[in-house]
């Protein structure tokens, strides 16, 4: 029998063209026909009118809205419906994340927060087997691993690049194993795929939602009855699906988009389908038609025991037709995806102080705080209509307002946490305006603390920047040392952004450190008062401005004032680099293709861009903390080159916008840097942050691509770094966010900074991405690009510790008066080894000196990656911290829900033989050990 999997279903975006609050209430449905409490009431009492029914559901965080709603009763069906199998869970992250633009950090935590969730419900079976990711807009390497590490059996995808499904289906190769880590034995990372035959949508003819505009299945005796039409339709649907996979087994989605509403329509036609379908098999017919659940669907498959064929690079770029590249929302709202980050950034200090302190932090000296508000925020963001960009402007700026009142709670907390170690019952102050240098506490008071928290397992140096209104100041150390220091002046394109927020004339710089999973204070207290006076410049008798400390020199053109070269002064290495911003015109569509440039789409009607100027205002500034020089290419665009002592690579703070759009015309904005490396098509980019895939120019590993846009067809998801490299050089570019990014020429790379469009590309926005900014005019943006120039040997040394930087920064607190009695604190007693990451510190549950902690560990590189990185490396967990004794720990699958040792997953055969999991060693908590790119989860009782 051809066994056809029919699996009732609705997709329900957290957010897109209504927020989320809208979309669960069902507000605004003249935005779009959808509310999520309506649709989990009216699946759950179809579920219990007839026993044979099943449904599948994906977005916990609709979930976790609508269950406290609910009567004992409703709680009780919904619970039995889930241990029948009938109600099955799929995915299970808050949301369903995006892959191009999420990192791995936070992909990682709102998968963990949806399964612990359902855990917490509904035990062992609500735990999902099977990951669902069918609407993202192309599918992710490192994501793949991370489903495989949790403990999934399989995972499913709606859309794959048109070119790619295609030649699959000619080859019935639409489902597969997905290898999705060269550095982990198989099968840890492998994953088996499917590739779902309507995307996510019913085949034609067969919708039957309250949404759809196809007829009922009408089986009476009257003219209407369409019944033997509509069958044989299905019959005949089933069959050429069958052509175009490998077993006797397929599967139907039967449903869509907010689906299910009334699920009374779907569920009474579905019925009518089946009994109808198998009555043929009286005359013959070879089709079984059964409710189903994408996980029955997938043992089946396993039953099979067919060779598999293996994939292992990724699902990037996706395009759904010629000229119609999804790489615009690599970079699309750079604003919302830097907040984005940054707030990942701070759930994770929030989440280690929460540890660190223990019970008293949430209770602490302020009113109550908690990081839960933060961790839904961030998860939600995470979803792929928000981090990627592609939501309308109102829900963008819903994604933002849920993330600042986060961090208004996790703020609370961290002031709460930080006075409990330091011993202080000073005020603890956040300055959320450094960016545009505003800190009301800086700029007011003469004398005040600073407290840097650092997040790292190693000690870190970093470079703190304060308006303040004297123009010189006594800076200490912990110890009470001096500190060298700096007032300069804030720069006119930042006196200018902040417009009346702020008023202080100068800056005060210094270098700050902190050890690792600690804080240090350090004091400042004001000299002179008065504005700051311009520093001395450095007599250099340079015939052409450079900037320089012990690591790099970098040269800039005397005549054009662009980066000219940059020089590795330990390593020997001169490199000409030449960076510029420049700018492709954004199609409107044209004789091609009515395709246009959009929120979700990428398409320049040129493949050259247009410089922004041809020339950079220059100022140069030089003082003994740091050496800066700023450029002006044009009112909208500016960029600060920076170096400071003991720094080994180039920071570049770039602002760009409003982007100027009266000409008509819509502009994507780029920096790109041009070397003479001979680099043959090649260049490099992250995988969510972790793994680095090679990528090639207007090509595809697994199948002959024909290319339709030479930009933007080249266009790859930056979410930490891209590099070029020749056999003995490489040019490293960290983002502090993710961006779009490409190698168009040999020897260049680019990054997309900013877009803003005037056309909306027709994927269902229903408008342009033309961001208003604060005032209206259109937005502004600032962020960071660090450049690294080092030897091919020792470059993933550098970039690795780095981009765990730029992902997790530092936090900067101030305080009134002296701030903390204790002026220095470690959470850890020892060093974890440079190769090493502690990449979770969570509170699990909390008692009377007594806790239950998340403790994730994780090896930065790849195999093979670097000498001296790429070694394995062990720790000894029961000594590491100081802030609490450690007396149990279990080992967990990577989600943290599941103990590792029960985790049991479908093996699958591919031409390479049957990998079978090996026993891992028994858990010796002293002696952990850490192979490349593996990451071990603990649940650790811990006493304070």
């Amino acid at each position: 029998m051809l066994n056809v999997h029919l699996v009732p279903h609705t997709h329900d975006d957290v957010g897109w063209l209504k927020t989320v609050d809208q979309y669960y209430y069902g507000v605004r449905n003249q935005d779009q026909h959808a509310g999520v409490q309506y649709i989990l009431d009216s699946v759950v009492a179809e579920l219990a009118a007839d026993p044979s029914r099943r449904f599948i559901y994906a977005e916990v965080a609709f979930l976790a809205r609508w269950w406290p709603q609910q009567d004992e009763a409703t709680r009780r069906l919904v619970r039995q419906l889930v241990q029948e199998g009938r109600l099955e869970f799929v995915g299970g992250g808050w949301c369903m994340s995006d892959e191009a633009t999420a990192h791995y950090g936070g992909a990682l935590e709102q998968l963990a927060l949806g399964r612990r969730f359902l855990r917490r419900l509904f035990g062992h079976c609500g735990t999902p087997r099977v990951a669902w990711q069918i609407d993202p807009f192309g599918h992710a390497r490192d994501l793949a691993a991370t489903f495989a590490q949790m403990g999934y059996d399989g995972l499913f995808l709606g859309r794959v690049d048109h070119q790619d499904k295609w030649q699959r289906l000619q080859r019935r190769e639409l489902e597969m194993l997905w290898r999705g880590s060269a550095s982990l034995e198989p099968p840890r990372a492998d994953i088996f795929t499917g590739i779902l035959p309507n995307m996510y949508n019913p085949p034609p003819g067969l919708c039957w939602d309250q949404l759809c505009s196809d007829p009922p299945v009408v089986d009476g005796d009257g003219p209407e009855r369409n019944v033997d039409a509509v069958v044989s339709s299905f019959l005949q649907t089933a069959a050429s699906q069958a052509q175009q996979y490998r077993t006797n087994h397929i599967i139907m989605t039967m449903g869509s988009d907010f689906h299910y509403e009334n699920a009374h329509l779907w569920f009474k036609n579905l019925d009518k389908l089946i009994a109808h379908a198998n009555a043929r098999q009286a005359n013959g017919s070879r089709v079984h038609a059964l409710y189903s659940t994408p996980s029955c669907y997938l043992r089946e498959l396993n039953r099979a025991n067919l060779t598999w064929p293996l994939k292992t690079d990724d699902f990037f770029p996706y395009s759904d037709g010629p000229h119609q590249f999804w790489t615009g929302y690599f970079s699309s709202r750079p604003a919302l995806k830097g907040y984005e980050r940054l707030s990942s950034g701070f759930l994770q200090i929030c989440s280690q102080l929460e540890a660190l302190a223990g019970p008293a932090a949430r209770a602490g000296p302020y009113c109550p705080g908690d990081s839960s508000v933060l961790r839904e925020a961030v998860a939600v963001a995470q979803h792929h209509d928000a981090v990627a960009g592609t939501e309308r402007q109102h829900v963008a700026n819903d994604y933002a307002r849920q993330l600042a009142k986060g961090w208004d709670s996790c703020q609370v907390l961290v002031a709460n946490a930080l006075s409990l170690l330091g011993g202080t019952k000073e005020p603890l102050v956040f300055c959320n305006g450094l960016n545009v240098s505003v800190c009301p506490l800086s700029e007011a008071t003469p004398q005040f603390s600073v407290i840097l928290y650092n997040p790292l397992a190693r000690a870190v140096a970093w470079p703190v920047r304060l308006p303040v209104r004297g123009s010189s100041y006594a800076v200490t150390d912990p110890e009470g040392q001096p500190v060298p220091s700096q007032v300069i002046p804030v720069s006119s394109v930042t006196q200018r952004l902040r417009g009346g927020t702020g008023g202080a004339p100068g800056e005060l710089l210094f270098q700050a450190w902190a050890p690792p999973l600690g804080f240090s204070t350090f004091g400042v207290k004001q000299l002179s008062p008065g504005g700051p006076q311009d520093p001395p410049r450095w007599p250099s008798g340079d015939t052409e401005p450079q900037i320089e400390n012990e690591h790099l020199r970098v040269l800039f053109d005397p005549v054009t004032g662009h980066l000219r070269e940059i020089q590795n002064l330990a390593k020997g290495i001169s490199l000409p680099v030449f960076q510029s911003f420049y700018w492709y015109n954004a199609s409107a569509g044209d004789s091609e293709s009515s395709q246009a440039s959009g929120a979700y789409i990428f398409r320049p009607n040129a493949s050259v861009p247009s410089p922004v100027a041809k020339c950079a205002a220059t100022r140069l500034l030089k003082t003994a903390v740091v050496q800066e020089l700023h450029q002006n290419f044009s009112a909208w665009c500016s960029q600060v080159l920076r170096l400071r002592p003991g720094q080994p690579y180039l920071e570049l703070e770039w602002t760009v916008g409003p982007i100027p759009v009266g000409d008509g015309l819509g502009k994507e904005v780029i920096s790109r840097f041009q070397t003479p490396l001979r680099t043959a098509g090649l260049f490099y980019t992250d995988s969510n942050g972790r793994q680095v895939l090679e990528r090639r120019r207007d090509y595809r590993p697994t199948w002959n691509l024909s290319q339709s846009e030479p930009v933007a067809g080249n266009y790859y998801p930056v979410n930490t770094r891209i590099f070029i490299r020749d056999q003995k050089v490489q040019l490293t570019v960290l983002t502090d966010r993710s961006q779009g990014g490409s190698s168009i020429l040999d020897g260049s790379l680019e990054l997309m900074v900013h877009r803003r469009l005037l056309n909306d590309d027709k994927r269902g926005l229903g408008e342009a991405l033309d961001e208003p900014g604060a005032d209206g005019r259109g937005l502004v943006v600032r962020g960071r690009h660090l450049v690294l120039l080092d030897t091919v040997q020792a470059a993933a040394e550098q970039h690795r510790p780095r981009a765990q930087e730029m992902a997790t920064p530092p936090q900067v607190v101030l305080a009134a008066g002296e701030g903390p009695h204790l002026r220095q604190f470690s959470g850890l007693r020892g060093l974890l080894p440079p190769n090493l990451h502690l990449l979770s510190l969570e509170q699990r549950g909390v008692g009377a000196g007594v806790g239950t902690l998340l403790l994730r560990l994780e090896h930065l590189y790849e195999q093979g990656e670097s000498h001296n990185g790429s070694q394995p490396a062990s720790v000894d967990l029961t000594t590491l911290f100081s802030a609490f004794t450690i007396t149990s720990v279990r080992e967990m699958a990577l989600g943290g829900d599941v103990p590792l040792h029960s985790v049991s997953r479908l093996l699958w055969n591919t031409a390479t033989g049957t990998p079978k999991p090996r026993p891992g060693p028994r858990l010796d908590p002293r002696h952990v050990r850490l192979e490349p790119m593996e990451i071990r989860t603990f649940l650790a009782s811990v006493r304070y």
